[in-house]
C-alpha cells in the first residue's frame, strides 16, 4: 500500500559551488561516462574517496557542510548590495548543494519507490549514488523522480542535488533551494499516476449531481495487469455521500490506463466563499481483486458563470471578484515558508475582505492552494511561461494535475504581461497552450493577463475571458470590440506605500507616504481603481496588485515593493483598512495618521478616515472639526493644525453613530511589549513558526506609534528565532536575532519545538519584555 515519508530532516548543505577537476586520466573518463557518472565531486556516492589535488577533503567536505532542514532557502541569509539586480532584491545569486543519506528496507523489493519534490529554486540536478536522475529548470514545478531503479537495499543511500539560483525566472525575488518539501512515496508496481484522480462535478438538477471520474493508473510490473478502481465520496464529516466501481481495465506492462466512470450525488452541500464546504474522494486500486493502492483528494460542489455583460456568478448570485494578486515569499524566511504562515497569510487577506486570489506569477504552493480551498477563494491559477513548448507544456500540464480538482480554482491563466500577446505568433501559442488545457480540464474558463494594448491584442479571440491588467481607460474599448467576452481586471492599483510612513517620499530612505494615491494614469490608487471597475457591471471584478510586499522590484536602499496592503513582515499598513472599507459591510472606520508629532504643533496634518459608513464626524480634543458625507468606496479627508492630544472620528449609518477609532498622542517609550499574532494555528512540531509583534508602550500602557528603539531577542532553547523584521530598507539579513525597530513594530518568528516557548525582548531603558506561550504537539 502506498506510504508517504517525510524528506525534510537532516540534509547536509554546502553554500556554494564545488568545482570538480576534468579528468586528466582515461580511467577517470571511463568510468565518468557510465550509469555510475559521478565517481569525483559533491555528487559521487563517497566523497571521502575524492582526489582534489592539494584540496583535502576534509576542509571541503566536512567543515563548511552545514546540517539544515527542509524548506531552506540559502538566498535568505545573503546581505544586499546595490551593485546587484534590483529586481532580484539586490542579492549576489549563487549556486550550492544538498546531499541525504538514507536507507532503504529489504522489504520494499518490489516496490515502487519515487522522491516528489514541491519545488526547487531555480535550476537543479538531482543525483542518486552517483547516477544523473533528473534536471529540472522550473523553480515552480513540483515533479516526480523515480529512483526505484537504483535504490540500495544493502548499504545508505546517498541523494544529492545541485541548484543553481543564478538561473531567474521572474523579475523578483527568486531564493535559492530547495524550498518546498520533499516525500519519499513507496506504492505497489500498480498504482494511481501522480494527480491521478480527476473528479469534476456537475449539476444535473436541483438536487442531482454527477462526478464524472478519469483516474490514471500506472502499472510498472513486468506483466499486463487487470485493474479497476473503487472511489467513495465523503462529506466533512466522514459520511458516505456516494461510491461507485469501475469496470475492469487491462493495462499493458510499464505502461499507463485511464478508468473512466460515473457517480450520481444527491443535495450535496455546496462549497461557497462564505460556507467552502468540501468532500474528499478516496480511491482504491485493485489488481486481481487485491487491493494495491489508495490515495485521496478534495473536490467540491459548486456552480458558476463569467458573462459579458452582467459580471461574475457563484452558484446562482452576482459576486463581484474582490482579489489579491500575491507572491509566495515572506519576510522572515524568503521563499521557505512554514506551512502554517501559508495559511495564516490567506486567513490575513480573508479578514481584509479578499474573495479572489491570484497565483501571481506561477504555481503556488499546496498549501496555500489548500487554505484556499478550505477558506473559500475565487482562484486565478496562472502559469509561469506563455510558451508551447515542450517544456512549456510540462509546466502547463504540472500546474492543471495538480488543481483541476480544487473548487477554489475558477480560471486558468497562462501568462502575464506578454509583449507576445500583441502578434501572430503569440496568437498561436495562446491556441495551442488553451488546447492543452481543455483535454486536461473542460470545466474552467481560459484567461491570460495582457498589460501590452489589451485593445489589440491578438489573443483575445482565443480566449474564454480577458483578463487585463492596468489600462483603465481601454476598458471601455475592449468591451466594444469584445462584447460576446467577459472581462475582468488581473491586475490593477500597484499603489506603493510604506508603513505608518506619513511625510512625503524620502528617497533616499525608500520611503512612499502611507496615502492612497494615482500614482500615473497607469498606476491608479485603490479608491479610484475600485469606484470605476464597480461602475461598470460587465466587469467581473479585479485582482490588485498585491497583497502582501515580496522582495524584489525595489529600489536601494529599499530591498522589497511597495504596493502590498500587507507589509513584507506580515504588518497591517492602511492599505489593509481602506480594502476593508470597500469589501466588507459590517461598519467599520480606520483612522490615519498617529497623533505623535512633536515638534510640528501648528502645522497642518493631513488626516484621512477610511470607512464603509456614509458619514464621519472628525473630533481633536473633544471639538468636532467637522461632518462629512462619504460617497461610496470614497474616504475621510482633513487638514487639521497639529496639537497633542486625542483625535477621534465616529462614523454614522442613517445618522446613527456606526463605528469609532482614534489616535493619541503618547509619552515616550518606556516598556517592550510582545503579541502573539497566529496563536491559532502553531504546534509544536518543529516546522510551525510563531509570529509575534513586538511594541512600545509608554508610562500609561499606550503603543506608541513611531518608537524606534534597538532590540535584542533570544528564546529558550531548541525552539529558534529564525527571523525578525520591521524596516524595508534594514540591510540586516533577518536570521539577526537583533532589530531596529521601525514605526513602532518588530515582527518576531519563532520555530517551536517544544510545548513551553519563552520569549524575551530587551532593549537599553525600557522595560523588557518576557512572554511564555503554550503549544499543543
Amino acid at each position: 500500500m502506498r506510504e508517504k515519508i517525510s524528506f525534510d530532516r537532516d540534509w547536509r548543505f554546502f553554500c556554494g559551488d564545488i568545482e570538480t577537476p576534468f579528468p586528466n586520466v582515461k580511467s577517470k573518463t571511463y568510468l565518468g561516462s557510465k550509469t555510475e557518472r559521478a565517481i569525483e565531486g559533491p555528487a559521487a556516492y563517497d566523497v571521502n574517496y575524492m582526489d582534489w589535488n592539494d584540496v583535502g577533503p576534509s576542509e571541503i567536505l566536512t567543515e563548511r557542510w552545514t546540517r539544515v532542514d527542509l524548506p531552506h532557502d540559502f538566498m535568505i541569509r545573503e546581505v544586499p548590495c546595490e551593485k546587484n539586480n534590483p529586481a532580484l532584491g539586490f542579492l549576489d545569486y549563487h549556486g550550492a548543494w544538498y546531499r541525504k543519506h538514507f536507507k532503504v528496507d529489504a522489504s520494499d523489493r518490489g516496490k515502487r519507490l519515487v522522491l516528489y519534490f514541491e519545488g526547487i529554486a531555480t535550476h537543479a540536478v538531482i543525483w542518486l549514488n552517483g547516477c544523473l536522475l533528473c534536471r529540472n529548470f522550473a523553480s515552480s514545478l513540483s515533479f516526480e523522480v523515480d529512483i526505484t531503479d537504483y535504490v540500495d537495499f544493502t548499504r545508505e543511500n546517498r541523494l544529492a542535488v545541485y541548484v543553481d539560483a543564478r538561473q531567474f525566472e521572474g523579475w523578483w525575488y527568486q531564493g535559492g533551494g530547495i524550498y518546498r518539501h520533499v516525500w519519499l512515496i513507496k506504492t505497489d508496481p500498480v498504482s494511481l499516476d501522480l494527480w491521478g484522480v480527476y473528479a469534476p462535478a456537475e449539476k444535473i438538477d436541483e438536487k442531482t449531481w454527477k462526478v464524472d471520474f478519469e483516474t490514471t493508473v500506472l502499472n510498472l510490473s513486468d506483466e499486463d495487469a487487470e485493474v479497476y478502481t473503487v472511489s467513495r465520496i465523503k462529506d466533512n464529516e466522514g459520511n458516505v455521500a456516494a461510491e461507485v466501481r469501475s469496470d475492469a481495465l487491462l493495462i499493458e506492462e510499464r505502461s499507463k490506463g485511464v478508468l473512466r466512470y460515473t457517480v450520481k450525488v444527491d443535495t450535496p452541500k455546496i462549497w461557497d466563499i462564505d460556507d467552502p464546504n468540501l468532500y474528499t474522494v478516496e480511491t482504491d486500486v485493485y489488481r486481481g481483486g487485491v487491493l494495491c493502492d489508495s490515495d485521496t483528494t478534495r473536490i467540491g460542489f459548486r456552480t458558476f458563470e463569467a458573462t459579458p455583460d452582467k459580471g461574475f456568478f457563484l452558484n446562482g448570485r452576482r459576486v463581484e471578484i474582490k482579489g489579491v494578486c500575491a507572491h509566495q515569499d515572506f519576510g522572515l524566511t524568503g521563499k521557505a515558508v512554514p506551512d502554517n504562515i501559508y495559511r495564516y497569510k490567506i486567513k490575513m487577506i480573508k479578514e481584509m475582505g479578499a474573495n479572489g486570489y491570484r497565483t501571481s506569477h506561477y504555481a503556488h504552493s499546496e498549501q496555500t492552494m489548500d487554505a484556499l480551498d478550505e477558506s473559500g477563494f475565487i482562484v486565478m491559477d496562472e502559469c509561469r511561461f506563455f510558451e508551447s513548448t515542450e517544456e512549456g507544456i510540462r509546466r502547463l500540464e504540472m500546474l492543471v494535475k495538480r488543481d483541476r480538482n480544487r473548487p477554489s480554482v475558477f480560471f486558468w491563466s497562462l501568462g502575464n504581461e506578454e509583449p507576445y500577446h500583441v502578434t501572430e505568433q503569440g496568437a498561436k501559442i495562446c491556441k495551442t497552450m488553451r488546447a492543452i488545457v481543455k483535454k486536461l480540464d473542460r470545466t474552467r474558463p481560459v484567461t491570460t493577463a495582457i498589460s501590452n494594448t489589451p485593445n489589440v491584442a491578438k489573443v483575445c479571440s482565443s480566449l474564454d475571458l480577458i483578463g487585463i491588467n492596468y489600462n483603465l481607460n481601454l476598458y471601455d474599448e475592449v468591451h466594444e470590440k469584445n462584447p460576446e467576452i467577459p472581462i475582468f481586471s488581473s491586475e490593477c492599483c500597484a499603489t506603493g506605500s510604506t508603513r505608518s510612513w506619513y511625510y512625503d517620499a524620502s528617497p533616499k530612505h525608500g520611503y512612499l507616504p502611507a496615502y492612497d494615491r494615482d500614482t500615473n494614469s497607469w498606476f491608479m490608487g485603490r479608491e479610484n481603481t475600485w469606484k470605476f471597475i464597480t461602475s461598470r457591471p460587465w466587469i467581473m471584478g479585479s485582482y490588485q496588485w498585491i497583497a502582501f510586499e515580496h522582495r524584489g522590484e525595489a529600489a536601494w536602499p529599499r530591498i522589497c515593493s511597495q504596493s502590498g496592503a500587507i507589509d513584507l513582515f506580515m504588518q497591517k499598513k492602511d492599505a489593509f483598512w481602506q480594502n476593508k472599507s470597500h469589501w466588507t459591510d459590517e461598519p467599520m472606520v480606520h483612522l490615519l495618521p498617529h497623533w505623535n508629532f512633536e515638534g510640528r504643533e501648528g502645522d497642518e496634518i493631513k488626516v484621512w478616515a477610511y470607512t464603509n459608513c456614509d458619514e464621519l464626524e472628525l473630533f481633536l480634543n473633544g471639538s468636532s472639526l467637522g461632518r462629512k458625507q462619504i460617497e461610496k468606496y470614497g474616504h475621510g479627508e482633513w487638514f487639521v493644525p497639529y496639537e497633542p492630544g486625542k483625535l477621534e472620528v465616529n462614523a454614522y449609518n442613517g445618522g446613527k453613530l456606526a463605528a469609532h477609532d482614534e489616535k493619541e498622542t503618547t509619552g515616550r517609550p518606556a516598556a517592550l511589549r510582545l503579541r502573539l499574532e497566529n496563536g491559532g494555528d502553531v504546534h509544536a512540531n518543529g516546522d510551525d513558526v510563531a509570529l509575534y509583534t513586538c511594541y512600545c508602550v509608554d508610562s500609561e500602557g499606550r503603543e506608541v506609534p513611531d518608537a524606534a528603539p534597538f532590540v535584542r531577542f533570544n528564546c529558550n532553547m531548541p525552539n529558534e528565532i529564525v527571523g525578525t523584521g520591521s524596516d524595508v530598507s534594514d540591510h540586516v539579513p533577518p536570521y539577526c536575532p537583533d532589530r531596529k525597530m521601525f514605526m513602532g513594530r518588530i515582527t518576531v518568528g519563532v520555530r517551536v519545538k517544544t510545548e513551553k516557548l519563552r520569549l524575551c525582548a530587551s532593549s537599553d531603558n525600557l522595560v523588557t519584555s518576557y512572554v511564555k506561550s503554550e503549544f499543543e504537539k
